[in-house]
């Protein structure tokens, strides 16, 4: 006699019938579930839920399963990402304040098995640069992207805070901090990031008087886009209270442009073509020295993140290639903090 194991696939759409049907009420099919590729640190899947004759088309978003024991103090340190009923919350709140955000339906609750996750309703669009930055359908939307995401980021800012679930403020110093204490994890020397971050120190800006929602992941890669542009933005896990600086300064990230970098708005446009569509849509006004700030920071954040990555797969902790491969990016980044740093 054969026992059938029910794979993964189909443990999520048995849970997912269970849950769309009580949101939706009655029995749900659930039909062309596929998980979505890409993610390094959440699972995004792909599914349709059928109601009642009609059809949702509809993403999950769940923490993966954790595999194998974490060795140090570093793997358990490496994320600063809020839980996912608090991105659940955040994303209701931009949604409604009227970001171009997905709209949230339902979470999972404990019961279901699947940990923390949640649905949310498929927007059209791909979030491949590659396809964005080069190929002819989206010539058109190459020239309004840019534009598009300062006014976006400009809507993003002025959620109002009343609506937003309680979030962690994070000032330049205390980003400052934390890069330190990821770096000094790592056990090894790391010249150029000492260096960058005592630049970073030295010159780090005040603290924001008035603190706004900050998406914190704001890049190429973490948005959808199709023929006419901007349809949605994505990833919100970063999300915390601070300076509306540090978004703009991390969309410009040279490793966001992929390729493009003689157009440092996210590969598709000037930072002063970004800056001036995010003031007239009632963003505040962008110092360049700040903003430069917030670019170099977010070199240096992201190098030790790769870092802290390759990290995870060589330790044991989560075998993992696109983990292993994205650790060869933190040379690059060291390229461009030298450069970042004589300008």
């Amino acid at each position: 006699m054969t026992i059938h194991t029910p794979t993964e696939a189909e443990n999520v759409a048995a849970v997912l019938a269970r849950v769309a049907g009580r949101h939706f009420g009655g029995t749900v099919a659930i039909d062309k579930l596929s998980r979505e590729s890409g993610g390094a640190s959440r699972q995004t899947w792909s599914f349709d839920a059928v109601a009642d004759g009609t059809r949702h088309e509809l993403i999950l978003r769940r923490d993966p399963p954790i595999l194998g024991t974490p060795r140090t103090k570093a793997e358990t340190d490496r994320s600063i990402s809020i839980d996912r009923a608090t991105e659940f919350r955040v994303l209701r709140a931009a949604f409604q304040a009227g970001v171009r955000a997905p709209e949230v339906l339902f979470e999972l609750a404990p019961q279901d098995g699947l940990g923390e996750g949640f649905v949310m309703r498929r927007i059209g669009g791909t979030a491949i640069a590659r396809k964005l930055l080069r190929d002819p359908p989206y010539d058109s939307a190459r020239k309004k992207i840019a534009g598009q995401l300062g006014e976006i980021l400009a809507r993003l800012h002025a959620v109002p805070a009343t609506g937003l679930p309680p979030l962690t403020r994070r000032e330049a110093a205390d980003h400052i901090a934390g890069q330190r204490r990821a770096l000094d994890l790592l056990d090894r020397p790391q010249p150029v990031f000492e260096l960058a971050l005592s630049w970073l120190d030295r010159r780090k800006p005040a603290p924001t008087a008035a603190p706004v929602l900050v998406h914190g992941d704001y890049r190429t890669g973490n948005y959808l886009a199709d023929e006419s542009g901007v349809t949605a933005i994505l990833d919100w896990e970063g999300a915390h209270l601070g300076d509306p600086i540090e978004d703009l300064g991390w969309l410009c990230v040279k490793s966001w442009r992929f390729g493009a970098v003689d157009r440092p708005a996210g590969g598709f446009g000037s930072r002063e073509e970004l800056w001036s569509a995010y003031e007239r849509a009632g963003g505040i006004k962008v110092d360049a020295a700040r903003a430069h700030w917030w670019e170099v920071f977010g070199t240096v954040r992201w190098g030790i993140i790769c870092h802290n990555q390759a990290w995870r797969h060589l330790s044991g902790a989560i075998k993992s290639m696109e983990l292993a491969s994205i650790g060869r990016r933190a040379v690059e980044t060291e390229v461009d903090l030298l450069q970042l740093l004589k300008a």
